[in-house]
């Protein structure tokens, strides 16, 4: 974005732009909003915004286990639980897992999948990768995802070194065969087909829940949502 640019879209002149830039004028709190509203910056990143200009951070991050966090919590298990017979867990900004559905333990669980784990951590260990079909298909798109997700976090350095090692693995690019990149997952004697949906929250005032995913994965093929529906059959027996 040029400076006309910025200084437009947060209603200040260009020369105001150009001497905050060269560090001749210093920021108020309320211009570093308006600067961070204008660059659509994600609250980390307007909180470290407000530190750089000497200001106390204005977005809080809670535990995920704070009171406060309860109808959070609710709303994500809800989501979760409505999603069964297909897995279903959430995720925060680095890829830890905070909660998990029925499915999603029975399925994730043997690939050492629990809630807290790291599968930033998992998927650069190689532990996945015998598991899955396609995995220089599913580690290249990935690797774009987390380059994707560092950038809207103002640079995420956990991230960028997660996609550097798996761009490494990954195969090259071509024509997908479908809509969507499943993971085809070799579950025991199931060969498991699945792709992801992603959900947010839309009004988030703290930084874990602006962070928060939920990621609901689908059947990608009739085989997979039989094997998926008389798996969940089995277990309320």
């Amino acid at each position: 974005m040029s400076q006309m640019g910025l200084a437009a879209a947060a209603d200040v002149s260009a020369r105001h732009i150009a001497c905050l830039e060269t560090g001749k004028a210093r920021p108020s709190a309320e211009m570093v909003g308006r600067l961070a509203e204008a660059l659509a910056l994600p609250l980390p990143a307007r909180n470290r915004l407000l530190a750089r200009a000497g200001f106390a951070p204005r977005w809080r991050a809670r535990d995920w286990t704070e009171a406060e966090m309860a109808p959070v919590r609710a709303a994500v298990s809800h989501m979760l639980d409505s999603h069964a017979p297909f897995p279903g867990l959430a995720v925060d900004r680095l890829w830890r897992v905070l909660a998990l559905n029925g499915p999603a333990r029975a399925l994730f669980g043997p690939l050492g999948i629990g809630e807290g784990a790291d599968l930033l951590a998992l998927m650069v260990s190689g532990a996945l990768a015998p598991h899955v079909e396609n995995w220089p298909e599913v580690a290249r798109h990935a690797a774009l995802r987390l380059r994707s997700e560092s950038a809207a976090q103002g640079g995420a350095p956990e991230l960028d070194h997660a996609a550097e090692r798996l761009a490494a693995e990954a195969g090259p690019g071509g024509e997908a065969a479908g809509p969507v990149i499943p993971v085809i997952l070799r579950a025991g004697e199931a060969r498991l087909s699945l792709f992801a949906a992603l959900a947010a929250f839309a009004t988030p005032a703290d930084e874990t829940l602006e962070d928060l995913r939920i990621e609901l994965y689908f059947p990608a093929d009739p085989e997979t949502e039989a094997a998926l529906r008389a798996a969940s059959c089995a277990s309320e027996r």
